[in-house]
């Protein structure tokens, strides 16, 4: 059984409501038990009450970054899996900033397909271990 298979509740927070409710959407379709945040502060209020397995967080939020939310959502939730995405060529100096305090996050680019982001999720299982089976 892979680890992937422990991954039941996502959350995706962007303040892009679309983006949001699309992904959201999709993961839906797939099974999966979604909440869907368009801050970091409506996040914090959800995960208050709701454990993810999985939190796709923007970087570029309003107020608190993806990134400040995420080291709150490590520390609370450690074996919830991060997925970081961002539009924004300049999150570099968040990351360093982070990983000065220990946290080290996977960033993706925007714009990225779903459906690339359902295959890490269904296709890697939790951080990367054995990625590949012994032939």
């Amino acid at each position: 059984m892979h680890g992937s298979s422990q991954i039941r509740n996502v959350l995706v927070i962007d303040d892009e409501a679309s983006v949001a409710d699309t992904l959201g959407a999709i993961f839906l379709t797939r099974g999966y038990k979604v909440q869907v945040a368009y801050s970091a502060e409506d996040a914090i209020e959800i995960i208050a009450k709701w454990q993810p397995d999985l939190a796709i967080v923007d970087v570029m939020l309003p107020h608190m970054n993806g990134i400040d939310f995420s080291i709150v959502l490590r520390v609370n939730y450690p074996d919830c899996r991060i997925l970081l995405f961002s539009g924004q060529p300049d999150t570099g100096a968040i990351l360093e900033e982070a990983l000065k305090k220990g946290h080290s996050f996977e960033v993706l680019a925007k714009p990225i397909h779903p459906t690339v982001i359902l295959d890490m999720v269904e296709g890697s299982g939790s951080s990367g271990a054995e990625p590949f089976a012994d032939a």
